[in-house]
């Protein structure tokens, strides 16, 4: 069957997707977008962690057969994204949470998805570098996933709000603190922004 369904703002078509294909695998295998992890394949790990209509997923247990006509943002389209929404006021004017008619009128731009060149940073992958909340890195794109739909919608959250957001993800190298870290330093200076603009 053929499965057409939007990636990180651009409409997508896979072709000969068969019944019980993955998200996961045509994310990776058929688009060449290789952030979303292969780890568990049964949805325990978080490491393949996107988000389908604004709401994170495990992409490995999702048909792809079930994204048609719906949206889907990975890893390498969190910075676009996270552009776009703060163009839009972000949490700070009140209007936490992207509607999918909003996620639905942006495109990323044209990246090197293997390398990352000529992309910027959202505000949360930034602050996990800062932070060196990143060692082997293979859960991280699912963590950033989560960490940023968490941001989204509670621009403030506290220690039990991340620890709950991040709850499906689990990290092999770390003891999670500087991953906490990182979410911390993310809102904290999404504070600052907001600071700055009522000022």
């Amino acid at each position: 069957m053929r499965v057409t369904f939007t990636v990180n703002g651009r409409k997508q078509e896979a072709d000969d997707v068969w019944e019980g294909e993955s998200l996961l695998y045509v994310l990776r295998e058929r688009m060449g977008l290789p952030g979303s992890k292969n780890a568990c394949e049964q949805g325990e790990c978080g490491s393949c962690t996107v988000r389908l209509d604004g709401i994170p997923v495990c992409s490995c247990l999702v048909a792809a057969g079930q994204v048609e006509g719906r949206e889907v943002v990975t890893v390498e389209g969190l910075a676009d994204f996270a552009k776009q929404r703060a163009e839009k006021g972000g949490c700070a004017s009140g209007a936490c949470g992207t509607s999918l008619q909003e996620a639905q009128q942006w495109q990323s731009k044209p990246a090197d998805s293997q390398t990352g060149e000529n992309t910027d940073l959202s505000p949360i992958q930034q602050a996990f570098i800062d932070a060196g909340a990143v060692q082997c890195g293979f859960c991280t794109p699912g963590l950033l996933v989560a960490a940023d739909e968490l941001l989204e919608r509670n621009d403030s959250p506290s220690d039990a709000d991340i620890r709950e957001a991040l709850s499906g993800n689990l990290c092999r190298c770390t003891g999670y603190e500087k991953i906490l870290d990182a979410v911390r330093l993310a809102a904290a200076r999404g504070e600052n922004r907001t600071a700055g603009q009522g000022a």
